[in-house]
C-alpha cells in the first residue's frame, strides 16, 4: 500500500472524529478537537489526491467515514443495533475496498502517477 492510500485511511478515520465532534461536542476543548479534526482529515485527503483519482479518494473517504461514524455511534453513543445497518455498512466496505484494488491495479498497469 503506498502512502497516498495510508493517506485516505487515516484521513477516514479522522473524519469519524470531526462527525462525532459535530454532534456531541459540549465544551470548548471538544469544540477545538473538532476543528482541528476537520483540518487534519481534508489535509490528509488533499495529499492523497495529488497521487490518486479524486473521485476515488472522495469515494473511500467518505465510505469509511459513515461507516466509522455508524459503527462509532452504536459503540460509544449508545446508537441502537441493527442488522440492516451492519449489513449495509458491509456492503458499503466492500466498495471502498473494491474500488481501492481496481484503482491499485489501474497505477500498476501505468494510467496513474
Amino acid at each position: 500500500m503506498n502512502r497516498s492510500w495510508i493517506y485516505v485511511f487515516v484521513g477516514g478515520l479522522i473524519e469519524v472524529v470531526w462527525v462525532s465532534g459535530l454532534k456531541h461536542a459540549d465544551s470548548i476543548l471538544a469544540w477545538i478537537v473538532t476543528v482541528l479534526a476537520v483540518v487534519a482529515s481534508f489535509y490528509l485527503i488533499m495529499k492523497a489526491a495529488n497521487r490518486l483519482p479524486v473521485g476515488t479518494v472522495y469515494a473511500v473517504f467518505t465510505g469509511l467515514g459513515t461507516g466509522g461514524t455508524v459503527v462509532g455511534e452504536m459503540l460509544l453513543f449508545g446508537e441502537p443495533f441493527q442488522w440492516s445497518k451492519t449489513l449495509l455498512i458491509t456492503l458499503l466496505l466492500a466498495g471502498v475496498v473494491g474500488l481501492k484494488l481496481v484503482t491499485d491495479r489501474d497505477f500498476q498497469e501505468g494510467s496513474g502517477a
